[in-house]
């Protein structure tokens, strides 16, 4: 038995994943806390995996030989480790950097209690600027930020599905939210279960959020703690694909409120994405943002598809 088994999925993003490999390590060092790291790579072609078996060997490496998504990679990871039987499974971006305390904070606020399922870090960018990491569950307000021109200081509202910057000062308290961003997640092991980790249909984006309300729709809470700091550079994989990483995030939220929005607040959500999306594409120059505009629109028009050979169903992570 461990404490933390730290998965950690990764395409492509090679020098950020050692990075990320080395400040896990030195905090489980200074934590005392015990725990091994499973690294899922979704078929990189950076020389991920030659490298990580010369610098880490004592990692668990899963080499993929396609790209099965994130959700389905993460799921794999948590499969994989559940014979060590982690007290909580740790998810983690590759382009991320534990500060000294992090996991250790992240740890003792679900110690303490019992009702948390989940908990997410305090996140910083590269250059230290404040990062949004928590958020309340998207319905149709948040579109309208995504899709037209707002007054700028409506953005960092709750009307955007942001929580006030004051509750993540460094010295705060941990408070419950809906869902973290999925760069850092703490799931208790027996949550993760429960649940049956990510819904592995989604490709990529929104499967967090997903989780998270499945997660509260079993009972659990999720909480932020600002005591635990990450620095995440944020979007090194999929902006390496732009435009095709658009069309997957905007599947992903058709799918995400088809599951979890009633049939009125769907048919509004669908007419804004649609009217707002054929208004970027008649004001781009880019022809492959058009494209990618003009794709998102069929998909909230027909309903979103899953994507060919991806999985459908759920994956238990760690079940029976």
């Amino acid at each position: 038995m461990v404490d933390v088994a730290v998965i950690i999925v990764s395409w492509n993003v090679r020098d950020y994943l050692i990075k990320c490999l080395r400040s896990v390590f030195a905090e489980f060092k200074r934590s005392g806390l015990s725990g091994e790291v499973w690294v899922v790579d979704n078929a990189s072609t950076d020389g991920t995996v030659a490298l990580l078996g010369d610098l880490f060997p004592q990692i668990h490496l899963l080499a993929n030989e396609h790209n099965p998504g994130f959700g389905a990679a993460n799921n794999q990871g948590m499969r994989a480790a559940a014979e060590r039987q982690p007290r909580y499974y740790f998810l983690l971006n590759p382009d991320t950097v534990l500060n000294p305390g992090a996991l250790k904070e992240l740890v003792r606020c679900l110690d303490e209690r019992p009702d948390g399922g989940m908990a997410g870090a305090r996140l910083v960018y590269g250059d230290g600027r404040f990062q949004h990491s928590a958020f309340t569950f998207p319905g149709v307000r948040q579109l309208l930020f995504d899709l037209y021109p707002l007054p700028s200081r409506l953005y960092e509202t709750r009307l955007n599905g942001r929580y006030r910057r004051s509750r993540f000062q460094r010295n705060g308290k941990p408070f419950a939210i809906d869902h973290p961003l999925g760069a850092t997640m703490l799931v208790r092991a027996e949550v993760a279960e429960a649940t049956k980790g990510f819904d592995e249909s989604y490709h990529m984006y929104c499967e967090e959020i997903d989780w998270s309300w499945r997660v509260q729709a079993a009972g659990w809470k999720i909480y932020a703690v600002p005591t635990a700091e990450i620095v995440h550079y944020g979007g090194e994989s999929t902006r390496q694909v732009p435009a095709r990483s658009l069309v997957n995030l905007w599947r992903s939220r058709a799918q995400l409120y088809e599951q979890h929005h009633g049939r009125v607040k769907l048919a509004i959500a669908r007419q804004l994405v649609i009217r707002g999306m054929r208004r970027k594409a008649a004001h781009t120059t880019d022809p492959e943002l058009k494209c990618a505009y003009e794709e998102i629109v069929a998909i909230w028009q027909n309903g979103h598809q899953p994507i060919e050979g991806q999985a459908a169903g759920l994956q238990v992570a760690g079940g029976k």
